[in-house]
Parts: structure tokens; C-alpha cells; sequence
């Protein structure tokens, strides 16, 4: 791949921030899924969550058979940030972007793997609740979360803001290659 062009064309999109990463620097861990799992009302009714994306340690060495790993984030300001409504509405934004950067890397002949902020929206109702395999797993990309993944550690050594301002929403996506 030709980083050097990526990131020229990365230049040209509405992202906050990228870094390009080691796999092996994730920390993937089974208290991120316990959230999705107790938290979440997407648990199960969806192939991009768990328990259909797998157990944690096959995220994980799904994760860590790429030699590589691009973090990208952007940001989108709301009126009210604990708004729940309008606070999700700015993910299909970020997906956009995260789609963008995903054709970029085709374009050079590279089919990432990845991670971003979906429980999937691309059918009206997920083949998982029919006991059916994905319609089209070339379109979902799993959440971030659903892979055990903790995020903050790689965020901080970044040197990025997680949380940039009071009424600001920032949203990441990995793509593994």
C-alpha cells in the first residue's frame, strides 16, 4: 500500500484524526463486552455484535492476523450531548467517512477488516434473528466494542482528546490490513 497517497487523500476528509497502528498494541478485554452485553439493547439481534461476532479472544487474533491497523475519528457537535437521539444520529456521518477511507484502501488493492461504530442497519431485520448466515457481510462492519476492544489507552498515547468539548460526540473506526 502506498501510505504516502492515503494519507494525502485522508487530508481531504472531515476526519478529526487518524494514526496508523500495531495490532498488537489493542487492548481487547471481556469487560468491554460485558457492557455490550448488559447494556445494550443490540446484544444478540444483530452478525455486527456480540455474541455473533464471536468470544473476545477470536476477535482478538482475527484483530492480530493484520500486520496492520488504521484508527480514524471524527467529530460532530449536537445541542444536547446527553441526547441520546441526536447523539446516534451523527454516527451514519462517521460510517460515511469510514466507508470513504474503506474505498481508498480498495482502490489500492487492500480489503480491510473493519471495526467501527455499527450494531449493522443494513437490512431491516438481521438474518441472525432467522438463524440465517449475514445477507451481506461485505457491507457490515462490526462495532468497535463488540471485539472487547478498549480504545482509551491507544487514544491517550495518541496524545488525542477523547472528549474534545461539552456538547462534541467523537466517533472511531479501525480498519485492519
Amino acid at each position: 500500500m502506498n501510505q504516502a497517497l492515503l494519507e494525502q487523500q485522508l487530508a481531504e476528509l472531515p476526519l478529526y484524526s487518524y494514526a496508523f497502528l500495531s495490532p498488537q498494541e489493542l487492548e481487547f478485554s471481556d469487560r468491554i463486552r460485558w457492557i455490550c452485553e448488559h447494556e445494550c439493547p443490540m446484544y444478540g439481534k444483530s452478525w455486527a455484535c456480540p455474541p455473533g461476532v464471536g468470544a473476545v479472544e477470536s476477535c482478538k487474533r482475527k484483530c492480530q492476523s493484520y500486520k496492520n491497523c488504521l484508527m480514524i475519528a471524527t467529530i460532530t457537535e449536537v445541542t444536547d450531548i446527553s441526547d441520546i437521539t441526536e447523539t446516534l444520529s451523527t454516527r451514519f456521518d462517521h460510517e460515511k467517512v469510514t466507508n470513504q477511507v474503506r474505498d481508498l484502501m480498495r482502490q489500492q488493492g487492500i480489503e480491510p477488516y473493519v471495526l467501527s461504530t455499527e450494531a449493522c442497519n443494513q437490512c431491516p431485520r438481521c438474518a441472525i434473528l432467522d438463524g440465517e448466515s449475514c445477507r451481506m457481510p461485505e457491507r457490515m462492519h462490526p462495532c468497535v466494542e463488540s471485539h472487547g476492544i478498549n480504545l482509551l489507552g491507544i487514544i491517550e498515547e495518541q496524545g488525542l482528546a477523547f472528549q474534545y468539548g461539552e456538547n462534541v460526540v467523537t466517533w472511531f473506526s479501525l480498519l485492519f490490513y
